[in-house]
């Protein structure tokens, strides 16, 4: 089992050689993550799948207390538990500038998420979502100049990237266009981020790989609309925006396509349709941590809804029922009760990690995954990278604020 790129399989994709029999689906493992990648993996041997992504968000390692280096280590271990073998992809989602720290000190910031990338990448986080999309600014009479300052510091952050990468390795690289929430995205803003992009990148660093991927908004929102009694709302996905640009990204740029992100939510049936769309990769967590919350033992809910009472409610607006604010606010719970977690009884962990398993043997079967490490080993060649123990045996790392950052 070795870290590696998914890069090599995108550009492939992008050619036209990997045709769209299926969507990579990344998934945002916020609790008990080893466990939970266990259910990954079970199912993924059953189907003999191997294009699906570990990923973890800036505003993730915060919350839920789950430094690159822990992380990749729970979904490492979870494959040796279950004897998994082959190219195992580990990706910083929303490797994301704060636009409020920006405008503040935009040094410190920007010195902020390279530290997380280099410390990312030294513990195997070999695929890398930088998203400058916050920057955007709408209020800019022309496309190009809206997306100027995304395009720059993207083009930054993948120079940097690629001087970091290990011998062998080229990382896989994804840009963001819109921020997900927003409006949908268009063609013209998708042309305006890539052609300034192609020419800010050459520039810097000449002749380095860009992008294997962009990420779209197209009509999402991170964990869903939550009603006042705390069911989710449902949101349409405008696939045909998801398709169309991924259509002028691999014929006009040889990306491999788009990224749909806040999906976990959707209604079933929806998932269907991402392959079908021609979705290259698609973000799921918010669900698993839903399904975390449904099944722990009511004892412990109630204390982590009472420890938010006391420590998020600054997010609590007037007009929010006790469901919309305990849904909307709950991931901050994750971090200050890790060891609580870790002492659930074996019996609560077994029926979470058989629940997940059926969630992801639905959602594999969605995606098209059953086969798929045939493609995954004709482009994916992993090469072993000696991790360095120094970096595994720091101290714990301080909080960072990250509510103003994307899941």
């Amino acid at each position: 089992v070795l870290p590696a790129s998914i890069h090599e399989l995108y550009m492939a994709r992008g050619r036209g050689e990997v045709p769209f029999t299926f969507t990579v689906p990344a998934i945002n493992l916020r609790v008990l993550s080893f466990d939970a990648a266990r259910a990954v993996f079970r199912q993924a041997k059953k189907m003999d799948a191997a294009a699906f992504i570990f990923e973890i968000a800036r505003s993730e390692i915060g919350y839920s207390a789950q430094r690159p280096p822990e992380y990749a280590t729970n979904i490492l271990a979870a494959a040796i538990a279950e004897g998994y073998r082959g190219p195992l992809f580990i990706q910083g989602d929303h490797f994301q500038v704060s636009a409020k720290r920006y405008a503040a000190d935009s040094e410190a910031e920007l010195g902020a998420l390279k530290d997380l990338t280099r410390e990312a990448i030294a513990a195997g986080f070999f695929n890398i979502d930088v998203d400058t999309s916050t920057l955007v600014d709408i209020s800019k009479p022309s496309v190009p100049e809206q997306q100027k300052l995304n395009v720059e510091l993207s083009a930054m952050f993948s120079a940097f990237i690629r001087a970091l990468e290990p011998n062998g390795v080229t990382i896989s690289i994804g840009g963001e266009i819109g921020e997900v929430g927003g409006k949908n995205s268009t063609e013209e803003e998708l042309r305006a981020y890539l052609d300034g992009y192609l020419a800010a990148l050459a520039s810097r660093a000449p002749g380095a790989p860009g992008l294997s991927k962009i990420s779209i908004q197209t009509g999402t929102s991170h964990g869903g609309v939550v009603l006042p009694d705390g069911t989710i709302a449902k949101v349409s996905v405008d696939f045909d925006t998801l398709r169309d640009l991924s259509r002028v990204a691999r014929s006009a740029y040889g990306l491999a396509g788009t990224v749909q992100h806040g999906a976990s939510t959707l209604p079933e049936d929806a998932f269907g349709k991402f392959m079908e769309y021609e979705a290259t990769e698609v973000h799921l967590a918010t669900n698993f941590m839903n399904m975390f919350y449904d099944r722990i033992p009511d004892s412990l809910r109630k204390e982590m809804y009472v420890w938010l009472d006391a420590n998020s409610a600054a997010e609590r607006k007037p007009d929010m029922t006790d469901e919309q604010f305990y849904y909307k606010t709950r991931k901050n719970a994750l971090g200050a009760f890790k060891p609580q977690m870790y002492a659930l009884p074996a019996s609560v962990k077994e029926e979470l990690v058989l629940a997940w398993e059926d969630q992801f043997a639905r959602l594999f079967k969605a995606f098209g995954l059953a086969g798929t490490r045939q493609a995954v080993e004709k482009y994916v060649k992993p090469v072993a990278v000696k991790p360095n123990l120094k970096n595994y045996l720091g101290e714990a790392a301080g909080d960072e604020q990250v509510d103003d950052l994307a899941d």
